[in-house]
């Protein structure tokens, strides 16, 4: 099968795309011919050399996939026939024509939902989900601050903060993904190069602040999210975009809010998968995907590159420019 590969650490010049084995599926394991998969800040900084894959899982890029069942490993439970199409948050792995799965990671796609788009759900919606409900414990009515609102992760925050009944705000760097967040279902959104996003998240709502942040920003924003955090919010980092070092008096000026910081890591572990968030998932938000549903939940795919260009998807996502995903088509 192809695959995407790199020898050495370092830029997009480095990625290629070769011929390795087809995996076979394990004990449990069901073998998924991918059609599509999804781009992710994960698979920039691994190819950097600074983001390694969990022990035991793939060094191929890739942490989501979406496809049809081409095999079942011993051990399988039933859950799946050949030719269901399904897709799965991965441990790595996913930029590949096949790739072997623990049967409970799967999820059904959608009804009337394409490769394309169902590839960009795993990775950024789940995510969102397990940070706005199992972290973030979002409660209806509640404030949501969500940075990077037009990237896959801030655009799935959005709509789910509004399933949740409460509201979202976003901060993003240009005005055309400023207006991307609004039809995403954004109450409010802000330009964080030309504007002071603490004092307009605190006019927007009055000086009473945000119940909840979601950070993958980092260092930069720590004054401006305790600035605009409200009393007994919960700021949720789970990236660092521009590093995690911070100067200055950070924990007294949380205390003095009685705020709480948390933190999660984006890629899968098997407890996530097997006990977490991804059934609940399944069962209360999958729905909202199919046709006719209402709300509605839509996914938004910037761009999509054939799998021989994965250098040229690598470089949009490293100038910031996607609004949505970027997803990796296999070949047919």
């Amino acid at each position: 099968m192809l695959a995407v590969y790199f020898d050495r650490p370092g830029g997009p010049e480095n990625l290629y795309v070769k011929e390795v084995m087809k995996p076979q599926p394990g004990e449990g394991e069901v073998l998924v011919k991918v059609s599509a998969s999804a781009l992710n800040r994960a698979d920039l900084f691994q190819r950097r050399g600074k983001y390694p894959p969990p022990k035991g899982a793939s060094d191929i890029l890739g942490l989501e996939a979406a496809g049809s069942v081409a095999g079942l490993g011993p051990g399988c439970k039933g859950q799946w026939k050949i030719g269901d199409a399904v897709m799965a948050l991965l441990s790595g792995g996913g930029q590949a024509e096949y790739v072997t799965v623990p049967e409970g990671y799967l999820m059904p796609i959608p009804n009337d939902m394409t490769f394309i788009q169902a590839a960009a759900i795993p990775e950024a919606w789940l995510t969102a989900f397990q940070l706005l409900h199992f972290v973030g414990k979002i409660q209806k009515g509640e404030r949501v601050l969500i940075h990077a609102g037009a990237s896959g992760v801030g655009t799935a925050a959005i709509q789910l903060v509004r399933l949740a009944k409460a509201v979202p705000i976003v901060t993003a760097g240009t005005q055309e993904k400023l207006k991307a967040t609004a039809n995403a279902g954004a109450a409010a959104g802000f330009n964080y190069k030309n504007e002071d996003f603490s004092e307009k998240v605190l006019e927007f709502t009055q000086g009473a602040g945000v119940d909840i942040i979601l950070d993958c920003v980092g260092s930069s924003y720590w004054e401006k999210n305790l600035s605009c955090l409200s009393t007994d919010g919960r700021w949720i980092v789970y990236g660092l975009l521009s590093g995690g070092e911070v100067h200055g008096d950070l924990l007294a000026r949380l205390l003095s809010k009685r705020g709480s910081i948390h933190t999660s890591l984006l890629r899968s572990r098997d407890k996530e998968a097997s006990n977490g968030y991804q059934q609940p998932f399944t069962e209360d938000v999958l729905p909202y995907f199919s046709r006719g549903a209402s709300p509605h939940l839509q996914t938004l795919v910037d761009s999509v590159y054939p799998l021989h260009e994965i250098a040229e998807a690598h470089r949009l996502m490293e100038e910031n420019k996607n609004i949505g995903k970027i997803v990796i088509e296999m070949p047919a």
